[in-house]
């Protein structure tokens, strides 16, 4: 090691972050997002930058401060994208040779997810509009007059949501604007609320999906499915073609425009149900599965706190017969590409990384985003006729110069029952052969998701501070197959606690340099749980930090913006007929035993796991007389670690670092 010093918190202002990778139809040029954290600290910045198709320097775009999501227009001459006017985001669009941006959409609640016309004439826009008959959307009377505080009716059950808040009375909805007038049209009403939505090839339908009311499911809250409608580009009424029994994901219509793809589960195992590829005729039913067989999770599932969301489109390839796909297995996330006719599948763009992005070429090259265990994303390209790749980016490069940074070595074990199990585990930045090192257990949220061969800052600060860290996908998580992330529904606390308790015990004797006395264990959302869990049926562990996390379904049924159907689908009971259950699968149920000093950190806004389950746990351990700590982060949601505010997020990480460093003797 020459002059590089170890990894802080405060180098996330440093880091820069690459997303949205899109290539021109026309020149093969690369427009991409590049976010980094502001001067203040206090909020991040994005604009636009270009590549062109053989890479080289990359050039400033868009000048915006927090510009998103470049879509290329089909003949490539334009490019739009999202940029806020008046607090409110609406599409920009700008020519692909420079200038000025401009406008082109003006919705009264701003624009999210759009899409252009195979034509590019038109652009089909998702936006929020009020409700049918809802109230909430009427402006104040009375120019500057400050509006009085009012009560909040709702009538609904999904009345919030984590990022968001409470409902605010308004449905989203797809909106037509025409570039030749700028006319802009609503094309869908009604109390529900558009997905996925795609055009077909020759422009003149639009097919969508959306869970509405029927007589089959009155209370389209109560669904976790929904159907899929076409309508014509003129507008009009829309006809479904799905039964309405399938969770959907993503769509897009086949190149022929005969037929709808769907990415999509059956629910035939709940939340932990793997979605396959399903293709419906245009015109409606029987749906055909592709790949029944192929026991991998199609899409991105890999855990980091790098990112907040990940993920493409299915993108179709140039003779119109297959398909490319990202999926996630054995702690990678790849590409893979799937003929329509169901002969074929292959691993098109693998290795140990996470693939968080990817887009197509005019030669059906693919422009990747991709981060691993050493850097958190930068664009990539690979050569379909030579299969060759070539490194597009270095967006870090000048502050990576400067740290050394643990590699994680992956190893995987047999659990009890015979079972294999996939972990990591990183050395302390300063290890000597000879030593005796503490060590950090790391649990990954969701269940459903999966630690991945992917960068962790939080697990880079805990090696640079003198601990090894190990980490594991047990069973209840995606990458494993169908019966891995199924294992434990209804078990929580069963089979996930006795891999993650084997996980230490292999660690242990195959790592002997690891001191037994001195371990810690933390996690988040799901993984919080099983802190709670862990520490209530266990003292190997001398301090613990429980993240965002759940210790009490009972309440969590009622508070959570998906208690009752995460609750039911998950711990398979309600509050009323199992009470009995979602106690003892409570970790509150067993505050008694807990020894194991516990820092707890909890956002604010969180709705996901709100804070009432810190809070109860936390009260509870104190009147008990356990050492404990409470965190409040003020105005954060669920996604803190990922994409909170920039402070926050570094005083987190600082207090799961100060707080091992207390309570395990390094």
């Amino acid at each position: 090691m020459g002059n590089e010093r170890y990894l802080t918190a405060e180098d996330l202002y440093k880091m820069n972050w690459i997303n949205d990778p899109a290539v021109s139809p026309a020149s093969g040029a690369i427009a991409y997002v590049l976010k980094s954290v502001n001067e203040k600290h206090d909020g991040y910045r994005s604009h636009i930058r270009l590549l062109d198709a053989e890479g080289g320097e990359s050039i400033p775009f868009t000048s915006g401060e927090a510009d998103a999501a470049p879509a290329w227009s089909p003949d490539g001459s334009e490019l739009a994208f999202l940029r806020k006017k008046d607090d409110k985001p609406q599409v920009w669009v700008m020519p692909a040779r420079g200038g000025e941006a401009r406008p082109v959409t003006a919705l009264k609640h701003g624009a999210g997810a759009f899409k252009w016309s195979p034509d590019g004439r038109f652009l089909l826009v998702k936006g929020e509009a009020a409700a049918p008959g809802d109230a909430a959307d009427q402006e104040s009377s009375g120019e500057g007059t400050a509006k009085p505080l009012e009560e909040q009716i709702f009538d609904r059950l999904n009345f919030k949501a984590d990022g968001r808040g409470l409902w605010n009375g308004r449905r989203t909805h797809l909106h037509l604007v025409d570039r030749a007038t700028e006319a802009c049209t609503r094309l869908t009403e009604g109390n529900f609320d558009v997905s996925a939505f795609a055009w077909s090839p020759d422009g003149a339908r639009i097919a969508y999906s959306a869970s509405v009311a029927s007589e089959r499911y009155p209370d389209p809250d109560l669904r976790l499915t929904g159907e899929v409608f076409v309508m014509d580009r003129a507008g009009g009424s829309a006809t479904a073609i799905t039964d309405g029994t399938l969770d959907i994901h993503s769509l897009a219509f086949t190149p022929d425009g005969e037929r709808i793809l769907l990415i999509a589960g059956d629910l035939g195992f709940g939340f932990a149900t793997l979605d396959r590829i399903r293709l419906v005729p245009v015109t409606g039913g029987d749906v055909r599965v592709l790949f029944q067989e192929l026991d991998v999770q199609l899409g991105h599932v890999a855990i980091s706190d790098m990112r907040a969301g990940a993920g493409s489109p299915p993108l179709f390839s140039k003779d119109g017969r297959s398909v490319y796909l990202q999926l996630s297995r054995d702690g990678s996330v790849h590409i893979g590409r799937f003929a329509l006719d169901g002969s074929s599948c292959e691993f098109v763009v693998a290795g140990e990384r996470e693939i968080y992005q990817f887009d197509l070429t005019p030669e059906e090259n693919i422009v990747f985003a991709a981060a691993d265990p050493l850097q958190p994303g930068d664009l990539f390209r690979f050569d379909s006729s030579s299969s060759e790749e070539r490194r597009l980016t270095r967006c870090n490069e000048n502050l990576w110069s400067e740290l050394a940074l643990s590699v994680p070595e992956s190893f995987t074990f047999q659990a009890s029952d015979g079972w294999p199990i996939q972990g990591w585990l990183m050395k302390p930045n300063d290890f000597k052969e000879g030593a005796k090192v503490p060590a950090v257990l790391e649990i990954h949220g969701g269940p459903q998701a999966m630690y991945a061969h992917t960068f962790m800052l939080e697990f880079q600060l805990l090696t640079a501070a003198g601990f090894a860290v190990f980490y594991t996908n047990p069973r209840g998580g995606h990458g494993y197959g169908q019966s891995h992330v199924n294992t434990v529904r209804g078990d929580y606390g069963g089979r996930d606690y006795q891999d993650l308790m084997e996980a230490a015990d292999y660690v242990l004797d195959a790592y002997p340099f690891i001191d037994a006395s001195r371990l810690g264990v933390t996690g988040g959302s799901y993984g919080g749980f099983m802190t709670n869990w862990i520490v209530g049926h266990s003292n190997r562990f001398r301090a613990a930090v429980t993240q965002r996390s759940i210790s009490n379904w009972i309440s969590f049924y009622g508070v959570s913006d998906i208690g009752p159907m995460f609750t039911e689908d998950q711990i398979w009971g309600n509050p009323w007929d199992d009470l009995d259950k979602l106690w003892r699968h409570s970790p509150l149920a067993y505050v008694k035993h807990i020894d194991t000093p516990l820092l707890i950190l909890h956002g604010e806004q969180d709705l996901r796991c709100p804070i009432e389950q810190g809070e109860q746990l936390f009260v509870a351990l104190k009147r008990l007389g356990k050492q404990t700590q409470l965190i409040r982060f003020p105005g954060a949601d669920h996604n803190l670690s990922r994409s909170g505010h920039p402070h926050l997020r570094t005083r987190r990480l600082h207090h799961i670092v100060r707080w091992f460093e207390e309570h395990i003797e390094r």
